[in-house]
């Protein structure tokens, strides 16, 4: 079905609940559940996850399959979520406990090792453990997690005066940090060095949060947008710088792209809220509100 379209691969849509009931219905190819049925539990096919976790037709139909939030591919590390989410859910099948470091390493595994994705360990270690959180990424592999200590003011502060926006276009960031991840592995000088700028940055910005110093904050955040945009021209267009002088212009103190780069979600700071929805509504872009999450991933229904 995807090759009309010219995708490489297969093709997977998310929906809104309220459009569900125009999706055509899957059904199970014949003999196919009598098939499965006679294989062996201990079968190799089974190592991958048990037998009740294999697709079928009725897990396909299922609503809560067929919704999304929010599309792939707009740097909020929907790909990381989503597989520590599937790992937490196979423990829960097998009554397995799972502390939060363990299941983002095998997260990270799949991602990095199987699929080979050119990516780090960050959207694994945030999906599991969750809040605002800081990690310190070693040269042997291993992560520090440390916690980010912020006044309650400030946090309240931050889920007020941030605001984000989808840019209406989605990318692979594979294809994007594949670039950036050949020249670090060749000692590439620039790219080193603005990549040890970016890591200054984020300490920065740390300090900034845990003294309550959004104004700082703010400007870490131009400053790091205008950094990262030097490492790639597929990172920025016309369109996303844009929005963002538009949005400096009506209120934000601070913004920048989420992710990768190449589309996705801007995120920006501003006091002056109602202005900058106007603007950037005005220009097109929808706002997707938020709030920071403190549990990390976690069995939700469990029967």
């Amino acid at each position: 079905m995807a090759g009309p379209l010219g995708v490489a691969g297969e093709l997977y849509f998310g929906m809104p609940a309220s459009e569900l009931g125009r999706l055509a219905r899957l059904e199970d190819a014949e003999g196919s559940a009598e098939m499965l049925a006679s294989i062996p539990d201990d079968s190799p096919m089974f190592r991958a996850g048990p037998r009740a976790t294999w697709p079928t037709a009725e897990l396909g139909n299922r609503a809560d399959i067929l919704m999304a939030d929010i599309p792939a591919g707009t740097g909020l590390g929907s790909s990381g979520s989503f597989t520590t989410a599937l790992l937490k859910a196979l423990h829960a099948l097998s009554k397995n406990l799972v502390h939060p470091r363990e299941l983002a390493e095998q997260a990270c595994r799949v991602e990095i090792d199987i699929l080979q994705e050119p990516i780090g360990k960050q959207d694994q270690y945030i999906a599991a453990f969750g809040g605002i959180t800081t990690f310190r990424f070693m040269p042997n592999g291993q992560v520090e997690v440390l916690p980010t200590k912020l006044a309650d003011e400030t946090i309240y502060n931050l889920e007020d005066n941030l605001l984000l926006f989808f840019t209406g276009a989605v990318r692979s960031a594979s294809e994007i940090l594949r670039t950036q991840d050949a020249r670090s592995k060749e000692r590439d000088k620039d790219m080193i060095a603005n990549l040890h700028f970016i890591k200054q940055i984020g300490r920065d910005s740390k300090e900034a949060l845990e003294v309550g110093n959004l104004a700082r904050f703010a400007e870490l955040m131009n400053v790091h947008w205008e950094y990262k945009r030097q490492r790639d021209p597929k990172i920025s267009s016309d369109a996303i710088n844009g929005w963002y002088n538009l949005a400096r212009a009506n209120g934000a103190l601070g913004g920048k792209l989420i992710g990768a780069g190449g589309g996705g979600f801007l995120l920006f700071y501003a006091e002056d809220r109602i202005r900058l929805r106007r603007a950037l509504r005005d220009a097109g872009l929808e706002e997707v509100r938020f709030r920071f999450d403190f549990e990390g991933t976690k069995v939700v229904i469990q029967s």
